[in-house]
């Protein structure tokens, strides 16, 4: 029976044991100056320029779909694919338009970043 309460008060005692790690540091100087802290460039999405011709524009989902050629930047075939856009973007721009286009690729998000009519 006492190896059960030693048991016991040990489970109640390892989370007080490392709650005092987790105290704020507060006062300690954060400078960062000298670290390399390049970021994975995945993470941080890639930019990319293509040209293609526009499909569709919703402006109610802010998105233009383009038919595009390869991208090489990214490794990409032709394709034609949909690209978060700003609304002021969209304005001059109708279905059938030839465009060059500039754009951030992380994960399944693209989002234009500069686009053209050619």
């Amino acid at each position: 029976m006492k190896i059960a309460n030693i048991a016991f008060a040990s489970l109640l005692l390892v989370p007080a044991a490392f709650a005092d790690d987790k105290k704020p540091m507060e006062g300690m100087p954060m400078d960062h100056k000298g670290m390399d802290m390049q970021m994975d460039q995945k993470a941080a999405g890639q930019t990319a320029t293509a040209t293609g011709t526009v499909k569709k524009i919703d402006t109610d989902k802010g998105t233009v779909i383009i038919a595009h050629g390869p991208v090489e930047a990214l490794g990409w075939p032709s394709m034609t694919m949909g690209f978060k856009t700003q609304p002021d973007q969209m304005e001059d721009l109708k279905e059938g338009d030839k465009v060059e286009f500039e754009f951030t690729s992380k994960g399944m998000d693209s989002t234009i970043t500069r686009i053209e009519k050619q």
